[in-house]
């Protein structure tokens, strides 16, 4: 049964000053093995090789997500809207808490590397053999397949998922001003009280009340900020691409058959991508750097060459073209064999519209993709139909190519490449 805690529980927050936990089962929920696996899961990748203070965790925005959540919830709830179903509170705040529970050490990059999914992940751990599960069970044998199913975004009230994941929810919210937060960066400060003041439920969904729609556009404008210069950062790229490489090349090293000095499990089972659940929540970012710092020393010198790099920040050089095609991608990659250098490890080629990331961009199709207006006659219009700001930014296509290397290799070799070739990498300089 649902009890609410005696007294309650607060955590200190420098994004949202206090974190405030009222209910029972909350707060078993954040003092589970796995959900205190994600202090041990860095929030942005490996963004802190950019922005040095970007060491916060998958914990602290986890929390951020659950009070932004109660903080809406509330607000629905003290407002008496009939369109707010009062007996979902619960599944939204544990699927709230618990949404980014599945994360792999260093997020999207990994992912990217064997094929995963943290949404999988979740639903898995939610509703398999783990102590997350048996708490979710307190309230029903049937609970841990509703939060799973809000996380799935297929639950039977679109209401509850909107709340976490739409255009305009708590998860944006709160990484928008906490990654802001850590980078030092001004760019992701939104005024949150005022949107969630203008919040309603209305028809099945959230929506904002139409004098609300100027905040609304600057969080739209700082999302916007937010991924092209924190999220698409060039250097950051570098560092995914040399940490992807890293773990490709240990599975190539692994599948065929190098007698590794160090492999700890679950490795193996990662590489051959057979994992239990159990087995993926011993994965976190402190055993993937303690293997990176024994493959420094490894045998093969290409993966001991990745792992110094990662570790001590050496990373590839990239340069800009505005324009690449097929066709000078297979030169390029030609003349880099030729001259000796490995194209498929000394050469990544990044485009950013290929990235994990979602900028907004509203879709007249899906209402799950749109912000909605309501005005003050209860009719709803998607945001850019109304606010000329959001039209132009949605509308934006951004982004160069990049061009990444190691230029200790390249460098040497500059003056054996066709002139062109040689000509594009040194713009740099």
């Amino acid at each position: 049964m649902h009890r609410q805690l005696r007294e309650e529980k607060v955590f200190k927050d420098p994004v949202h000053n206090y974190i405030h936990v009222q209910d029972e089962i909350i707060w078993s929920l954040i003092n589970t093995t796995e959900f205190q696996r994600l202090r041990r899961i860095r929030q942005l990748g490996t963004s802190y090789l950019t922005f040095h203070g970007a060491e916060h965790s998958r914990f602290s925005h986890s929390l951020g997500v659950y009070e932004i959540t109660r903080r809406i919830i509330s607000q629905f709830e003290q407002g008496k809207y009939p369109d707010w179903p009062r007996d979902e509170r619960l599944v939204a705040l544990c699927a709230a808490l618990l949404h980014d529970l599945g994360h792999g050490p260093f997020s999207h990059s990994i992912e990217q590397a064997f094929q995963m999914d943290h949404e999988d992940w979740t639903c898995k751990i939610l509703l398999g053999d783990s102590e997350v599960a048996s708490v979710l069970r307190r309230l029903g044998d049937d609970f841990p397949a509703k939060v799973a199913s809000v996380i799935r975004k297929d639950y039977d009230k679109p209401i509850v998922v909107n709340l976490v994941s739409s255009p305009l929810d708590a998860d944006r919210m709160d990484y928008l001003l906490r990654d802001a937060y850590f980078t030092g960066v001004n760019y992701g400060t939104i005024d949150m009280d005022r949107i969630l003041r203008m919040l309603r439920p209305f028809q099945g969904r959230v929506v904002v009340k139409e004098s609300g729609m100027h905040a609304v556009e600057d969080y739209l404008m700082s999302r916007y900020q937010m991924y092209w210069q924190v999220y698409f950062h060039p250097v950051t790229r570098s560092s995914e691409i040399i940490l992807r490489q890293i773990l490709r090349r240990a599975k190539e090293l692994y599948k065929s058959g190098h007698s590794f000095a160090f492999l700890p499990d679950p490795l193996p089972g990662l590489f051959k991508r057979e994992l239990t659940v159990q087995e993926y929540l011993l994965l976190d970012e402190a055993l993937i750097q303690t293997a990176f710092m024994q493959w420094r020393n490894e045998k093969d010198d290409l993966l001991s060459d990745l792992c110094s790099r990662f570790m001590d920040r050496k990373l590839y050089k990239y340069v800009e073209t505005e324009s690449l095609d097929k066709e000078m991608i297979e030169e390029i990659r030609h003349a880099f064999a030729k001259v000796g250098l490995n194209p498929d490890y000394d050469l990544e080629i990044d485009f950013p519209t290929d990235l994990p990331y979602d900028v907004f961009r509203p879709d007249g199709k899906f209402r799950e993709k749109q912000i909605l207006l309501l005005d003050r006659q209860d009719q709803l219009r998607e945001i850019s139909e109304v606010s000329d700001i959001v039209r132009s930014i949605s509308g934006l296509h951004r982004g160069k190519f990049h061009l990444y290397f190691p230029d200790n290799k390249l460098t040497p070799v500059l003056d054996k490449l066709p002139q062109e070739i040689a000509d594009l990498f040194q713009l740099q300089t």
